[in-house]
Protein backbone atom coordinates (compact mmCIF):
# COMPACT_ATOMS: atom_id res chain seq x y z
CA UNK A 1 0.00 0.00 0.00
CA UNK A 2 1.25 2.98 -0.92
CA UNK A 3 2.38 5.80 1.64
CA UNK A 4 -0.09 8.81 1.78
CA UNK A 5 1.81 11.92 1.14
CA UNK A 6 0.66 13.29 4.38
CA UNK A 7 2.59 10.79 6.61
CA UNK A 8 5.65 11.28 4.19
CA UNK A 9 7.62 12.38 7.32
CA UNK A 10 7.51 8.56 8.11
CA UNK A 11 8.92 7.24 4.87
CA UNK A 12 12.69 6.70 5.69
CA UNK A 13 11.89 4.86 9.15
CA UNK A 14 9.58 2.45 7.35
CA UNK A 15 12.47 2.06 4.55
CA UNK A 16 14.74 1.15 7.72
CA UNK A 17 12.28 -1.44 8.88
CA UNK A 18 11.91 -2.88 5.31
CA UNK A 19 15.69 -2.98 5.20
CA UNK A 20 16.21 -4.53 8.11
CA UNK A 21 13.22 -7.17 7.92
CA UNK A 22 15.63 -10.01 8.22
CA UNK A 23 19.29 -8.45 9.35
CA UNK A 24 17.46 -7.50 12.33
CA UNK A 25 13.15 -7.68 12.99
CA UNK A 26 13.77 -6.03 16.54
CA UNK A 27 15.16 -3.43 14.58
CA UNK A 28 12.42 -3.21 11.79
CA UNK A 29 9.79 -3.71 14.60
CA UNK A 30 10.60 -0.57 16.69
CA UNK A 31 10.97 1.61 13.82
CA UNK A 32 7.62 0.55 12.38
CA UNK A 33 6.05 1.42 15.78
CA UNK A 34 7.73 4.67 15.57
CA UNK A 35 6.39 5.43 12.60
CA UNK A 36 2.93 4.24 13.38
CA UNK A 37 3.06 6.33 16.95
CA UNK A 38 4.59 9.47 14.67
CA UNK A 39 1.70 8.66 11.59
CA UNK A 40 -1.03 9.23 14.63
CA UNK A 41 0.41 12.54 15.30
CA UNK A 42 0.50 13.13 11.77
CA UNK A 43 -2.92 12.60 10.29
CA UNK A 44 -4.89 9.89 11.47
CA UNK A 45 -8.06 11.11 10.51
CA UNK A 46 -8.15 11.09 6.70
CA UNK A 47 -9.44 7.97 5.34
CA UNK A 48 -6.32 6.94 3.13
CA UNK A 49 -3.96 7.84 6.14
CA UNK A 50 -6.30 5.79 8.77
CA UNK A 51 -6.04 2.95 6.19
CA UNK A 52 -2.63 2.81 6.08
CA UNK A 53 -2.16 3.11 9.73
CA UNK A 54 -4.25 0.08 10.72
CA UNK A 55 -2.54 -1.88 8.44
CA UNK A 56 0.73 -0.83 9.91
CA UNK A 57 -0.95 -1.73 13.37
CA UNK A 58 -1.93 -5.10 11.93
CA UNK A 59 1.66 -5.84 10.79
CA UNK A 60 3.40 -4.66 14.81
CA UNK A 61 0.67 -7.02 16.10
CA UNK A 62 2.01 -9.63 14.03
CA UNK A 63 5.27 -8.97 14.26
CA UNK A 64 4.89 -9.23 18.22
CA UNK A 65 3.33 -12.01 18.44
CA UNK A 66 6.16 -13.80 16.04
CA UNK A 67 8.87 -12.46 18.32
CA UNK A 68 6.92 -12.90 21.27
CA UNK A 69 9.83 -14.73 22.92
CA UNK A 70 12.61 -11.95 22.37
CA UNK A 71 13.57 -10.33 25.67
CA UNK A 72 13.93 -6.92 23.11
CA UNK A 73 10.35 -7.14 22.30
CA UNK A 74 8.77 -8.32 25.87
CA UNK A 75 11.17 -5.88 27.90
CA UNK A 76 11.37 -2.38 27.01
CA UNK A 77 13.93 -1.45 28.92
CA UNK A 78 16.00 -4.67 26.63
CA UNK A 79 14.43 -3.10 23.62
CA UNK A 80 15.77 0.36 24.49
CA UNK A 81 19.20 -0.81 24.98
CA UNK A 82 19.28 -3.07 21.52
CA UNK A 83 18.29 -0.06 19.35
CA UNK A 84 20.75 2.95 21.21
CA UNK A 85 23.78 0.14 20.70
CA UNK A 86 22.79 -0.80 17.32
CA UNK A 87 22.57 3.55 15.97
CA UNK A 88 25.42 4.29 17.93
CA UNK A 89 27.54 1.63 16.52
CA UNK A 90 26.52 2.48 13.18
CA UNK A 91 27.47 6.14 14.22
CA UNK A 92 30.79 4.87 14.98
CA UNK A 93 31.65 3.09 12.19
CA UNK A 94 30.32 6.12 9.96
CA UNK A 95 32.59 8.58 12.18
CA UNK A 96 35.78 6.07 11.95
CA UNK A 97 35.40 6.20 8.33
CA UNK A 98 34.83 10.39 8.53
CA UNK A 99 38.14 10.73 10.85
CA UNK A 100 40.20 8.62 8.19
CA UNK A 101 38.92 10.70 5.27
CA UNK A 102 37.02 8.25 3.67
CA UNK A 103 33.91 9.33 1.99
CA UNK A 104 31.92 7.19 0.34
CA UNK A 105 27.87 6.51 0.28
CA UNK A 106 28.01 3.68 2.68
CA UNK A 107 29.13 6.14 5.33
CA UNK A 108 26.90 8.08 4.47
CA UNK A 109 24.04 6.09 4.88
CA UNK A 110 25.24 4.97 8.08
CA UNK A 111 25.46 8.63 9.36
CA UNK A 112 21.66 8.73 8.41
CA UNK A 113 20.48 5.77 9.72
CA UNK A 114 22.04 6.10 12.77
CA UNK A 115 19.79 9.44 12.95
CA UNK A 116 16.47 7.47 12.10
CA UNK A 117 17.32 5.32 14.88
CA UNK A 118 17.62 7.75 17.25
CA UNK A 119 14.85 9.27 16.36
CA UNK A 120 13.43 5.55 17.46
CA UNK A 121 14.07 6.09 20.88
CA UNK A 122 11.67 8.20 21.17
CA UNK A 123 9.19 5.89 21.54
CA UNK A 124 10.41 4.57 24.97
CA UNK A 125 11.13 7.98 26.26
CA UNK A 126 12.42 11.22 25.93
CA UNK A 127 16.20 11.30 24.21
CA UNK A 128 19.03 12.34 26.36
CA UNK A 129 20.90 15.35 25.35
CA UNK A 130 23.55 13.36 24.63
CA UNK A 131 21.89 11.33 21.78
CA UNK A 132 19.67 14.38 20.47
CA UNK A 133 23.29 15.96 19.80
CA UNK A 134 24.42 12.55 18.15
CA UNK A 135 21.30 12.55 15.67
CA UNK A 136 21.64 16.62 15.20
CA UNK A 137 25.19 15.66 13.91
CA UNK A 138 24.66 12.26 12.57
CA UNK A 139 22.01 14.09 9.85
CA UNK A 140 23.95 17.06 9.91
CA UNK A 141 27.17 14.72 8.37
CA UNK A 142 25.12 12.77 6.20
CA UNK A 143 23.80 16.15 4.34
CA UNK A 144 27.16 17.66 4.42
CA UNK A 145 29.12 15.02 3.36
CA UNK A 146 26.59 13.97 0.54
CA UNK A 147 26.60 17.80 -1.09
CA UNK A 148 29.95 17.76 -0.76
CA UNK A 149 30.59 15.04 -3.21
CA UNK A 150 27.86 15.69 -5.25
CA UNK A 151 29.19 19.34 -5.87
CA UNK A 152 32.32 17.54 -6.50
CA UNK A 153 34.16 19.14 -3.21
CA UNK A 154 36.64 17.50 -0.85
CA UNK A 155 34.56 17.18 2.33
CA UNK A 156 36.25 18.03 5.80
CA UNK A 157 37.09 15.25 7.68
CA UNK A 158 35.74 14.73 11.18
CA UNK A 159 33.87 16.91 13.62
CA UNK A 160 33.24 20.47 12.67
CA UNK A 161 30.32 22.65 13.81
CA UNK A 162 26.85 22.30 11.91
CA UNK A 163 26.51 25.09 9.73
CA UNK A 164 22.95 25.68 7.50
CA UNK A 165 22.90 22.67 4.97
CA UNK A 166 19.18 21.46 3.75
CA UNK A 167 18.30 18.19 1.76
CA UNK A 168 17.44 18.82 -1.43
CA UNK A 169 14.94 16.18 -3.42
CA UNK A 170 17.89 14.58 -5.98
CA UNK A 171 19.94 13.77 -2.46
CA UNK A 172 20.15 10.08 -2.84
CA UNK A 173 18.37 9.86 -6.36
CA UNK A 174 21.33 9.57 -8.76
CA UNK A 175 22.96 6.35 -9.55
CA UNK A 176 19.83 4.85 -10.68
CA UNK A 177 17.97 1.34 -8.43
CA UNK A 178 19.22 0.07 -5.89
CA UNK A 179 21.43 -3.26 -6.33
CA UNK A 180 20.46 -6.48 -4.00
CA UNK A 181 24.45 -6.07 -2.93
CA UNK A 182 25.01 -3.46 -1.72
CA UNK A 183 22.49 -0.47 0.42
CA UNK A 184 20.27 2.08 -1.18
CA UNK A 185 21.34 5.36 -1.74
CA UNK A 186 20.35 7.59 0.92
CA UNK A 187 16.99 9.30 0.82
CA UNK A 188 16.99 12.30 3.49
CA UNK A 189 13.57 14.20 3.53
CA UNK A 190 13.79 17.15 1.63
CA UNK A 191 12.35 19.26 4.31
CA UNK A 192 15.17 18.65 6.75
CA UNK A 193 17.27 21.52 7.81
CA UNK A 194 19.90 22.56 10.39
CA UNK A 195 19.84 26.26 11.38
CA UNK A 196 17.98 28.68 12.81
CA UNK A 197 14.32 28.04 11.46
CA UNK A 198 14.12 24.50 12.90
CA UNK A 199 17.15 23.34 15.11
CA UNK A 200 18.20 26.70 16.60
CA UNK A 201 22.01 28.11 16.71
CA UNK A 202 24.33 26.19 14.69
CA UNK A 203 25.67 23.41 17.27
CA UNK A 204 28.96 21.83 17.93
CA UNK A 205 29.79 18.39 17.47
CA UNK A 206 28.21 16.23 20.17
CA UNK A 207 30.42 15.23 23.41
CA UNK A 208 32.42 12.28 22.95
CA UNK A 209 33.57 12.03 26.32
CA UNK A 210 30.76 9.56 27.02
CA UNK A 211 31.21 7.24 24.22
CA UNK A 212 34.17 5.95 23.53
CA UNK A 213 35.14 6.00 19.77
CA UNK A 214 38.46 4.08 19.31
CA UNK A 215 40.27 3.45 16.30
CA UNK A 216 39.22 1.04 13.98
CA UNK A 217 35.89 0.66 15.95
CA UNK A 218 33.77 -1.76 14.08
CA UNK A 219 30.53 -1.24 13.08
CA UNK A 220 27.55 -4.13 14.07
CA UNK A 221 26.82 -7.26 11.88
CA UNK A 222 25.61 -6.89 8.21
CA UNK A 223 26.00 -2.72 7.97
CA UNK A 224 28.33 -0.80 5.85
CA UNK A 225 31.42 -2.12 7.13
CA UNK A 226 30.71 -6.02 5.35
CA UNK A 227 30.30 -4.16 2.14
CA UNK A 228 33.03 -3.12 -0.22
CA UNK A 229 34.32 0.61 -0.46
CA UNK A 230 33.71 2.32 -4.16
CA UNK A 231 37.84 1.52 -4.94
CA UNK A 232 37.03 -1.76 -4.04
CA UNK A 233 39.11 -2.35 -1.00
CA UNK A 234 36.90 -4.05 1.43
CA UNK A 235 36.51 -2.80 4.81
CA UNK A 236 37.58 -4.85 7.34
CA UNK A 237 36.02 -4.38 10.55
CA UNK A 238 38.53 -4.29 13.41
CA UNK A 239 37.70 -5.51 17.07
CA UNK A 240 37.21 -2.44 19.32
CA UNK A 241 39.32 -1.19 21.97
CA UNK A 242 39.57 -3.50 25.15
CA UNK A 243 41.29 -0.64 27.43
CA UNK A 244 39.25 0.18 30.18
CA UNK A 245 38.00 3.86 30.67
CA UNK A 246 39.28 5.51 34.05
CA UNK A 247 36.25 5.64 36.47
CA UNK A 248 35.49 7.66 39.92
CA UNK A 249 35.97 5.97 42.73
CA UNK A 250 33.09 4.36 44.44
CA UNK A 251 31.61 4.86 48.17
CA UNK A 252 30.89 1.43 48.37
CA UNK A 253 30.82 1.69 52.28
CA UNK A 254 27.64 3.90 51.35
CA UNK A 255 25.81 0.51 50.95
CA UNK A 256 27.15 -1.64 53.76
CA UNK A 257 26.33 1.88 56.39
CA UNK A 258 22.81 1.90 54.80
CA UNK A 259 22.91 5.46 54.33
CA UNK A 260 22.15 5.47 50.97
CA UNK A 261 17.83 5.57 50.17
CA UNK A 262 16.94 4.27 46.85
CA UNK A 263 13.40 4.96 45.24
CA UNK A 264 12.05 2.09 42.86
CA UNK A 265 12.94 4.94 39.80
CA UNK A 266 16.83 4.35 40.92
CA UNK A 267 16.25 0.50 41.16
CA UNK A 268 14.86 0.88 37.11
CA UNK A 269 17.80 3.06 36.22
CA UNK A 270 20.45 1.01 37.79
CA UNK A 271 18.86 -2.32 35.69
CA UNK A 272 18.33 -0.12 32.50
CA UNK A 273 22.63 0.63 32.63
CA UNK A 274 22.89 -3.15 33.31
CA UNK A 275 20.90 -3.88 30.57
CA UNK A 276 22.91 -1.49 28.44
CA UNK A 277 26.31 -3.13 29.54
CA UNK A 278 24.48 -6.48 28.40
CA UNK A 279 23.84 -5.27 25.11
CA UNK A 280 27.41 -3.77 24.78
CA UNK A 281 28.86 -6.80 25.64
CA UNK A 282 27.36 -8.62 22.45
CA UNK A 283 29.30 -6.39 20.38
CA UNK A 284 32.41 -6.94 22.77
CA UNK A 285 32.27 -3.57 23.06
CA UNK A 286 34.12 -3.31 26.94
CA UNK A 287 34.44 0.41 27.10
CA UNK A 288 30.43 0.92 27.10
CA UNK A 289 29.45 -1.67 28.79
CA UNK A 290 32.56 -0.66 31.94
CA UNK A 291 30.69 2.55 31.52
CA UNK A 292 27.43 1.37 31.87
CA UNK A 293 28.27 -0.55 35.02
CA UNK A 294 30.10 1.97 36.78
CA UNK A 295 26.74 4.27 36.25
CA UNK A 296 25.38 1.91 37.88
CA UNK A 297 27.27 1.34 40.68
CA UNK A 298 27.30 4.94 41.11
CA UNK A 299 23.62 5.30 41.32
CA UNK A 300 23.25 2.36 43.81
CA UNK A 301 25.96 3.40 46.01
CA UNK A 302 25.57 7.08 46.42
CA UNK A 303 21.62 7.62 44.63
CA UNK A 304 22.85 9.81 42.61
CA UNK A 305 23.74 9.47 38.30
Amino acid sequence: MALPPQLKLIQHHLRTAQEHENRDPVVAYYCRLYAMQTGMKLDSKTPECRKFLVKLMDQLEMMKKELSTNESISQEIVGNAHIENYALKMFLYADNEDRAGRFHKNMIKSFYTASLLLDVLSVFGELSEENIQHRKYSRWKATYIHNCLKNGETPQAGPIGMEGEAYDDEFGAEGGGPSPASFDPVHPQPSFSVGPADQGPAVSPPNYNNIQIPPGSHAPANTPADLPRPSGEAVKPVPASRTMPPGDPLPVNNIQDGSVHLTPEDFTRAQKYCKYAGSALQYEDVATAVQNLQKALKLLTTGKE
